[in-house]
């Protein structure tokens, strides 16, 4: 038996072919995996389907932030290409002003006091370098506020396994329907099969649909390389439990309700929040929390998520709810079906 602490513990092979690069035709007809944690039971749904997996009184949570064009295509100056992506939303100083941490690729490396020409009066002017490879730059545009340059000029970041170019249609469907507060670099993806009438089929089920809000970092593609998973160290990324989703959740949890996450970021936010009583407290700032096997879960009773890549911190969060052996053994038979894997992927609920 495998150590359940060890790296290669969380190691499947993949068909290359079963790398989604592309949204299903419909955001709600993705394959639905459903796993009994208590007994490792598979079967095999739709997502259309998922209204009925759940019952009246139990609470949805959705994360609402939103993917902005965090990709840039820019010339130096001297007419050199820059590649740069903005590793979070900048911190607006003016309306068309803000600094950002960036990764930058170019054929000749950066020096801090040269500009970044986007087009159009938008422009960076990189201001420090870090040995980790990150610069800081302001970014500045004449006669847009911020958001609207990086909506003109950016482009949708997709998944570095998502081999080919972003398109049109990306800016919708690598997005939650639901999508609200901008901050996010790559998309809760759980939530993109959401439909209209998915939510309102679970709202006339009589379930209590809520939100949170997570930003999603680069680091979620981050691969673990500690060989003891405990030791690996899992980025920070902003958070927002509001006063009413706490309330309803907890009123769920003293009702006997199931509290259902939509993605692990969902599940993240809500243990972050999580006090010794067992209920959650509203909660705003940076989140940390790492969930490997061995954690107790406080709050999450069930979980919706898509598959997730070999070695990551998402692939041990889950094994953490539902046990290691049957993740793997899950997505055994998911891979021998033809699922769809990653953001544009299937579903899987965990129950």
């Amino acid at each position: 038996m495998m150590d359940e602490f060890s790296l290669d513990a969380y190691a499947y092979d993949l068909p290359q072919g079963l790398i989604a690069q592309h949204p299903a035709p419909e955001r709600d007809r993705s394959r639905l995996l459903v796993l009994d944690r208590s007994n490792g039971k598979v079967r095999h749904s739709s997502f259309h389907e998922f209204p009925s997996l759940l019952q009246p009184g139990d609470c949805l949570i959705l994360n609402d932030s939103k993917v902005f064009p965090a990709r840039l295509l820019g010339k130096k100056v001297t007419g050199g290409q820059v590649e740069i992506f903005l590793l979070h939303f900048p911190a607006i100083e003016e309306p068309n002003r803000g600094r950002a941490r960036a990764l930058a690729r170019c054929s000749k490396g950066l020096k801090p006091g040269q500009k970044i020409l986007f087009g159009s009066g938008f422009e960076a002017l990189v201001e420090d370098l870090f040995s980790n490879g990150e610069v800081e730059i302001e970014l500045h545009s004449n006669g847009q506020t911020l958001a609207q340059a990086l909506d003109s000029h950016g482009s949708v970041p997709l998944p570095p396994y998502i081999k080919r170019s972003p398109c049109k249609p990306d800016r919708a469907r690598y997005q939650t329907i639901y999508a609200d507060k901008e901050g996010s670099v790559a998309a809760p993806t759980a939530g993109l099969h959401f439909t209209g009438e998915i939510l309102n089929k679970l709202a006339q089920r009589g379930v209590e649909v809520c939100r949170v809000t997570l930003h999603v970092g680069y680091g979620t593609f981050a691969p673990i390389r500690a060989k003891d998973v405990r030791r690996h160290e899992i980025h920070s990324e902003w958070l927002h439990v509001t006063r009413e989703t706490a309330a309803i959740v907890n009123s769920t949890k003293r009702l006997g309700g199931r509290v259902v996450c939509v993605g692990t970021t969902s599940v993240r936010a809500l243990e972050f929040a999580a006090q010794k009583n067992g209920e959650v407290a509203p909660v705003q700032g940076e989140c940390d929390l790492y969930i490997y096997p061995g954690y107790e879960f406080k709050i999450v009773d069930a979980m919706l998520t898509n598959f997730h890549l070999p070695r990551s911190s998402l692939l041990v969060l889950v094994s953490a709810f539902a046990g290691r052996e049957r993740i793997l053994r899950a997505y055994e038979e998911a891979i021998s079906k033809g699922y769809r894997f990653y953001s544009y992927g299937d579903a899987m609920f965990i129950t």
